[in-house]
């Protein structure tokens, strides 16, 4: 990182979304500032001047420009600190196909996330049914590769690994066991888990779970 540069993250700790872009700067080596926001409060001024469109996190500061939306970040990051490792593949059609998934992960599985562990009853169980078949889809492009990236943990898999570290407090209020459903997807994860800057960068899914606790009481979910 240039002596210039100066980044700060709008962050919660919990996010999915924000989660992706702490990988990809940790992926990266870069350093930066984390502003926590909590969103069971107000937002704050800073959050509502440099996101007023969505007013949400995550978004990146760098050197006072606004970068909002974590997918788009995290191709920022990646076209910006392009001599560090690559996060998109080269090849356009693959790098198209990473954008795809990547897109349906949002669209797709994190509106079924949200039934899981913040619903009740049929609507949960419709839920974990949507859920379950979408990931079983996502599951199938790993193919015989360790990461979606192929050999390299990658853009995709920067995309979905925090939805990884949701698993247990999916399980846990869902009741079901998503490795009997998804065992290639879990070893993925499990996988990914042992990379340094991956379980140095994110909260172990067990205090996941804890936020996601103390934000439903709060939030009267």
């Amino acid at each position: 990182m240039a002596n210039s540069d100066h980044i700060v993250l709008l962050d919660y700790s919990a996010s999915p979304f924000a989660m992706r872009v702490r990988l990809a700067l940790a992926a990266k080596g870069i350093e930066y500032l984390i502003k926590e926001e909590d969103l069971t409060q107000s937002k704050s001024s800073l959050l509502l001047k440099v996101n007023p469109v969505h007013q949400k996190i995550p978004v990146l500061i760098h050197n006072g420009k606004p970068v909002c939306e974590s997918l788009i970040i995290v191709e920022y990051i990646d076209e910006v600190w392009k001599d560090r490792c690559r996060l998109l593949p080269a090849d356009p059609y693959q790098r198209a196909k990473a954008k795809f998934w990547a897109d349906f992960i949002d669209k797709m599985v994190y509106p079924s996330c949200y039934n899981v562990w913040a619903a009740n009853g049929e609507v949960q169980e419709a839920g974990k049914k949507e859920f379950i078949d979408r990931i079983k889809m996502l599951e199938g492009e790993l193919k015989s590769n360790p990461y979606f990236g192929g050999e390299t943990l990658g853009f995709l898999d920067i995309g979905f690994l925090p939805s990884y570290y949701w698993f247990h407090t999916f399980e846990t209020f869902g009741k079901f066991n998503i490795e009997a459903e998804c065992p290639k997807l879990v070893a993925w994860g499990k996988r990914c888990m042992e990379e340094e800057f991956v379980y140095t960068s994110l909260p172990h899914p067990h205090k996941v779970y804890d936020l996601v606790v103390d934000y439903r009481k709060k939030m009267g979910i």
